[in-house]
């Protein structure tokens, strides 16, 4: 593989990784002014920019291997729907707030494995943001962990809604390790994380904690797919309408 396509390829790749976050990041940061009480709520807040950072992150450096004068700003508020790269589970509507958690713990389990194998990338600048965004993601696990325990044990009530997010959420996961073609080279270059490896302990891990929450898989269901090469749910769309409002209608803003 020559060097132009290396680039393209890891081009790519960051830009996956970048976009997952900022969706993510977006949607918990809906949470803003209502969360269940005031110490959640700015937890909330607090993992929103956290994850809209590690954005920031990664962007910059698709904005460093592409090299073509774009900036951050470009990339995150100036493209369109079919431009991103993110899977479909980061951006479903907020739901409520066991909605918002279930979401929460299957990213931040799968963040977990994928920053602690993304520290040994040979591409050292995104080992370095890997490492940098581990120690917050591991904080992010615990708070998510601890949460659906303490929903899916408490009332019936919460149960039920806790059992019914994951019966809506779960056949959205298998999106987040999908791979082609240009992701397989870097595997093989050690420059991304091998998801295959990276799914077989996420499924361990998750269904360990699930059975422990007393929570049950649904059997089957339409799974989701096409996110990642940038066919998208309609929620997207509102998602990027509110969010890129303002530097589209003053173009170079800064706050």
């Amino acid at each position: 593989m020559d060097g132009k396509n290396i680039n393209n390829h890891l081009y790519s790749y960051l830009i996956r990784l970048a976009d997952t976050s900022l969706t993510m990041g977006q949607r918990l940061a809906e949470w803003c002014g209502h969360g269940p009480y005031l110490e959640e709520d700015v937890a909330l807040t607090n993992v929103s920019l956290d994850t809209i950072g590690h954005a920031n992150l990664f962007y910059q450096l698709a904005a460093d291997v592409k090299g073509d004068g774009k900036t951050v700003d470009d990339l995150a508020f100036l493209r369109d729907v079919h431009e991103y790269r993110n899977p479909i589970l980061t951006e479903l509507p907020r739901g409520d707030f066991g909605y918002t958690m279930m979401k929460q713990y299957f990213i931040d389990v799968f963040n977990l494995l994928l920053y602690k194998e993304l520290a040994h990338s040979t591409y050292q600048p995104l080992a370095d943001v890997a490492k940098k965004a581990l120690i917050e993601v591991q904080y992010h696990h615990e708070r998510s962990h601890e949460w659906l325990l303490r929903l899916s044990l408490s009332t019936e009530e919460a149960k039920a809604k806790m059992q019914s997010a994951l019966d809506q959420l779960w056949f959205y996961t298998p999106e987040l390790f999908e791979i082609n073609e240009a992701i397989d080279e870097l595997i093989q270059q050690n420059v991304a994380a091998d998801l295959a490896e990276v799914k077989s302990i996420w499924q361990m891990m998750v269904e360990s904690h699930l059975s422990q929450c007393e929570l049950k898989l649904p059997e089957s269901g339409w799974v989701a797919t096409g996110g990642l090469e940038g066919e998208h749910s309609e929620h997207l769309g509102y998602m990027l309408a509110e969010m890129q409002f303002l530097q589209r209608a003053y173009p170079g803003c800064e706050w």
